[in-house]
């Protein structure tokens, strides 16, 4: 890949959950609207990050890759 991965199994497994939560409660509490839309997009980029392993934010700030299987 054309990245190396900074989030660790264990927290790439709470990203897809966190994230996926985020858009059904936005959506069925808040519906389509403007602020409803905005919290789904949030939870979308959470669980993208989660899926392919890589947080922008987080490398910005510093933090090391992950090696190997572990976390």
């Amino acid at each position: 890949m054309f990245y190396r991965k900074n989030v660790g199994p264990k927290e790439r497994m709470l990203r897809l959950v966190a994230g996926g939560s985020m858009v059904a409660c936005s959506l069925a509490l808040l519906g389509v609207t403007p602020l409803g839309l905005l919290l789904a997009c949030a939870g979308v980029v959470s669980a993208a990050t989660g899926l392919v392993g890589f947080c922008p934010a987080c490398a910005m700030v510093g933090r090391k890759p992950v090696e190997g299987p572990r976390g």
